[in-house]
This record gives structure tokens, sequence and C-alpha cells, in this order.
């Protein structure tokens, strides 16, 4: 059965300078390449969703630019629904710079332009489009005032909302009691809950933390070493799968997109569902920028079997 997803989330352009390593402070030294690719966490998670088979609606905002122009052909060219992507008359276009290193480790600056000018009536908007959806999925390059209307709109219809939160970032109460799967990696879950992810008993306080602040699901990504999930149906930590990285930009984007085209409304195939956006952000970290290197269906399903 093919998913219905909508995105709420970021769109920009990222710009990637390839380094040796990164700089030290007060340091410059030579970019050894330079490119530039469309992005942003929101849009990350959204072709992520669709090449993984979902049908795949966006809500978001860009500046009245070509940069603006250029990312909603790039989601159109995925056959992402970008109607309801309004454009903004005082921000430019969301944009990352993203230094990668010859280990494939990243740092990113985001400059959130448009992004940040999302509202509760740009959701409102989407609501039609909300209401018929499986799956809803937010993360915090955008307000959480916005994120927060299209999940009570979810809820309020039967829909599965799925919470992103990166960059890690105080958390609205309301958000969470409307927030059905939590999806941090082990730096953003310890940093709301204030409990140090080192092994599987942290990550069940983790869990314990979550679930007294309304969340019944939870799924900590812990980079190349694998996902930890936990309900009330059990819990369990999948180990990844062993490849060597190029660039680990989008990968956790590529996990959340590709969970939300396969995970069942009732989570009874959890398991299956992580093993498959693990295989899927597996493949996106052996190729160079975020949009890019994100795999498609018959590529996840290669390696899955």
């Amino acid at each position: 059965m093919t998913r219905t997803v909508t995105v709420l989330g970021s769109l920009n352009v990222d710009t990637t300078s390839k380094i040796e390593r990164i700089p030290q402070p007060g340091e410059t030294i030579a970019s050894l390449s330079r490119s530039s690719a469309a992005g942003g966490k929101g849009a990350n998670q959204a072709i992520a969703a669709v090449r993984a088979g979902a049908d795949v609606n966006f809500i978001g905002k860009i500046g009245k630019d070509d940069a603006g122009h250029f990312m909603i052909d790039c989601l159109k060219e995925d056959h992402v629904d970008t109607t309801n992507i309004s454009e903004d008359n005082q921000a430019g276009t969301g944009a990352a710079t993203i230094l990668l290193d010859q280990k494939g480790q990243n740092s990113i600056i985001v400059y959130g332009g448009a992004n940040q000018r999302l509202t509760k009536t740009d959701v409102d908007a989407a609501s039609d489009k909300i209401k018929g959806s499986d799956f809803v999925v937010a993360q915090f390059e955008t307000p959480q005032e916005a994120a927060l209307e299209m999940f009570k709109i979810a809820k309020a219809n039967g829909v599965t909302t799925i919470l992103n939160p990166a960059p890690a970032a105080k958390i609205l109460p309301e958000l969470l009691r409307v927030t059905d799967v939590i999806v941090p990696n082990e730096t953003e879950s310890a940093t709301l809950t204030g409990i140090e992810v080192t092994d599987e008993s942290s990550m069940m306080a983790n869990y314990q933390a979550f679930k007294k602040l309304g969340v019944a699901n939870l799924i900590i990504t812990v980079g190349d070493k694998g996902a930890f999930y936990a309900n009330e149906n059990g819990h369990e930590f999948l180990p990844a799968f062993k490849v060597k990285p190029v660039d680990t930009t989008a990968a956790g984007d590529t996990f959340i997109g590709a969970l939300s085209s396969q995970l069942k409304p009732d989570f009874s195939n959890m398991k299956d569902a992580i093993n498959f956006a693990q295989h899927a952000s597996s493949l996106t970290v052996q190729k160079m920028g975020a949009m890019p290197s994100i795999p498609k269906l018959p590529e996840i399903l290669a390696v899955s079997k």
C-alpha cells in the first residue's frame, strides 16, 4: 500500500566545500572543491519519502529568488506536490554552507531565511492535504508553531505524526503531546531529556522521559552504529549496515523519509521499517551532496534483500 506523507519543513540551497579537515578557530584553509545542490531537512525528507515509494505533499516557504525557483523545480522533478510552497516578500530562500572533510564528516551553517517565516496560516491552507495523509512529518528548521498546527490538524483526523527534533531546541510541550513518533539522534535526544545516550539502558531512560512528556514511540538514530526503538510493544537496538562513508549529509533525513514511506500507522512493522530506512541511509552516505545522494526504491530494495 502506497503511503501518503505530508512534510512540513525547510528548503535550502546547499553549498558544499570539500576540505582536508575542519579548520581551527582563526585558521584559513583551502577548499579542494565546491558544489551546490538542493537541500534543507524538509526537502531532503520529502525526496527520501517519494523516492522510497510514497506520495508526498510539501508545506514550506521560499524567497522570491532564483534559489527558490530552483528548489521548486527539484521537488517537482521527483513528483513532490509543491502546491503549498509559498513565496515570501521579505526573506530569501534558505541556504546552508557545508564543510566536508576527507573522512566524510561535516559541519554545517544554516541561513533560515524564508523557512523561518512559515506560519499557521500557511499550514491551514494545506489542511485538506494533511487530512488526506497517512503520516505528517516536521523538523525544527521551520517554526514549531507551524508544526504544532499541522500536528493538531493531523491528530484530529486520525493521521500519524512524526517529529524529527533537529536541530535540537526546547520543544513546545503541546507539540510533544500531539507527537506519535519522535526521532532524534543520540545527541538531540540527550539534549532534550538531559540523559546522555551511552548504551541501551540509557536509551530506555530516554524513552521513559519522552513517554512522561506524552510521546509513546521513540526512535534514536546513532549514526553508523544503528538505531534504537522503544514503544509499549517492546524495544530493540538494530545495528547499522557497514559501508565506507563519503558524505554523511542527509543521512538522517533519508532515514526519516524512508521510514515514513514504509511504517504502518499501527507501528506493527516498526523493526522492518527501521531496517529499510537504515539501508536507505547507508546508500546516501556513499554519495556526495544532500538531495542528489538520496536513493530510489529499486536501489534500496537491491541492498535490503
